[in-house]
């Protein structure tokens, strides 16, 4: 089993990374390996609904939307972290979640479906349980479990240092990770088992339009 720590953040090791950090060393006391990646600081295009997705199962702009995509489907878990900017995920990381899942879910490729995923997010202050609400959103649509904590998942600090100075913070990072590889042992145990994953249908896209 592992799962893939996605930095959101345009510091490559700063707060948000410190906590992912956490979260993946819980996860690996637990059994499960992590990888970590990030989505970079280079400007990211949002969706322009170009449809190209449909037929490619990628992104038509090829960045780091597609390199995340293209080893996706190798992991049985997701963490995403962002900080938080004017109240909500990183303009970056909207823009890598749009296109990514989009792309996936009109693609077809169901690199998602069912595996757990959780919300990660570095603030100085506030902003932290909307910016936690907006990503989960993502995980709903995707049909992804989401994964919690004893506390929202949010760590405080400007700097990585004082990150790790956030005692409760760093516990619920702790926390997560044990949640999420309890979570993972569960659906494998399951499948071991016998138990399917569920029935599908396939999607009806309908509109308030008669």
């Amino acid at each position: 089993m592992k799962v893939l720590l996605v930095n959101g953040s345009p510091h490559r090791e700063g707060c948000t990374y410190t906590a992912l950090c956490e979260v993946g060393d819980a996860l690996n006391t637990c059994g499960v390996d992590t990888d970590v990646i990030w989505i970079g600081n280079r400007p990211l295009s949002g969706c322009i609904a170009c449809h190209k997705c449909a037929e490619l199962n990628r992104c038509v702009f090829q960045d780091s939307v597609n390199d995340f995509l293209e080893i996706a489907g190798d992991y049985d878990g997701f963490v995403f972290g962002s900080p938080v900017h004017w109240a909500g995920a990183s303009g970056a990381l909207t823009s890598f979640l749009d296109r990514a899942f989009y792309a996936d879910l009109n693609g077809g490729g169901n690199r998602f479906y069912l595996k757990p995923a959780a919300a990660v997010i570095s603030a100085r202050r506030a902003g932290t349980t909307a910016t936690w609400d907006q990503i989960n959103k993502y995980f709903g649509l995707m049909q992804m479990p989401i994964i919690t904590s004893r506390y929202w998942n949010m760590v405080h600090g400007t700097t990585p240092e004082e990150v790790r100075q956030d005692a409760e913070g760093m516990q619920t990072m702790r926390i997560l990770g044990r949640n999420m590889a309890f979570f993972l042992k569960c659906k494998e145990s399951a499948l071991a088992h016998g138990l399917g994953l569920p029935a599908q249908e396939p999607f009806r896209f309908t509109n308030f339009i008669r």
